[in-house]
């Protein structure tokens, strides 16, 4: 198992371009499952375990209290391991072909505001120099593109076109894209670049972003950089990166955007992904209609 769970981890940050975090968060499932497995029925490796023991061990966490939404995600560990043992020969069917997810309920995410983006983005004094210029350039870039995060650290200065205005993004499984940027964007990306240049020491040459060391920024850095900030602004519970992109799209969507672009944009590979952003959309478009309609006007 040990050695089989280190090449699948291998295999998503290499082959599959996941992030750490992700691989790691897998590979604690999969040591989860082994562990049940051995306390329960003795020694049986994963390699050939049979759906009817996969099923076990959802009871079991279902009774112990495990949401449906974390037995998903577990479950969503298995599936991407046997899909390695299959790639590798290890196995010939998957124990999960045929299973289907708990249905989980849905829930609405508020995204920030327009007004709240305003405030983060025109209002708060950021720090003079390289930092302050960094952090902005940033947080815009997450909402103006609707990029992810590991799509942000992952940045080269060859994937900037300020000439073009145009980003190159590297995203889930290395696909690529081209997002378009907006002109105030670009002028902070050059602004940003001079300061950039004037580091006492650049350790990673070919990332746009970085500290103030010179080294990459990572993930720990980028969420806490948008939670401060954001927290002088909103008593929102989330404050993540992941809701700048969800705001992204919920506010392109509220300003008449086509669900299909902003499928493109975003990267998402179908269109279903796209349409959970739509929820917040509704909500705002109710509230339009409310105050629009003559019917309700008293």
């Amino acid at each position: 198992m040990s050695d089989n769970l280190q090449k699948f981890q291998d295999y998503l940050l290499k082959e599959k371009n996941y992030s750490l975090h992700t691989a790691l968060a897998y590979g604690k499932d999969l040591v989860f499952f082994q562990s049940y497995l051995v306390d329960n029925y003795e020694s049986i490796a994963l390699e050939g375990v049979a759906y009817t023991l996969i099923r076990s061990w959802i009871v079991f966490m279902i009774d112990s209290g495990i949401s449906n939404a974390s037995v998903n995600r577990k479950m969503s560990s298995l599936k991407a391991f046997y899909k390695f043992l299959l790639k590798t020969k290890q196995i010939e069917v998957s124990p999960l072909a045929k299973h289907k997810a708990l249905k989980t309920p849905k829930k609405v995410q508020v995204p920030f505001s327009e007004e709240e983006l305003n405030s983060v983005l025109n209002q708060i004094e950021y720090k003079e120099g390289f930092e302050g210029a960094r952090d902005k350039l940033i947080i815009d870039l997450f909402y103006t593109t609707g990029i992810r995060r590991s799509e942000l650290i992952g940045l080269q200065l060859s994937n900037v076109d300020l000439s073009g205005g145009l980003f190159k993004v590297l995203g889930k499984r290395n696909k690529e894209r081209i997002i378009p940027m907006l002109d105030v964007i670009s002028l902070q990306i050059k602004s940003y670049l001079t300061l950039r240049s004037r580091l006492e020491s650049i350790v990673d040459e070919n990332n746009l972003f970085l500290l103030s060391s010179g080294n990459k920024i990572n993930e720990s850095f980028v969420y806490r950089l948008i939670n401060s900030y954001f927290s002088n602004v909103s008593e929102k519970v989330k404050r993540s990166p992941h809701m700048l992109r969800h705001t992204f799209a919920t506010h392109m969507l509220n300003r008449g955007a086509d669900l299909n672009s902003i499928k493109e944009l975003l990267g998402h590979s179908s269109l279903a992904s796209t349409q959970a952003y739509t929820h917040s959309s509704l909500a705002e478009l109710k509230n339009v209609y409310k105050n629009a309609h003559p019917r309700n006007r008293k």
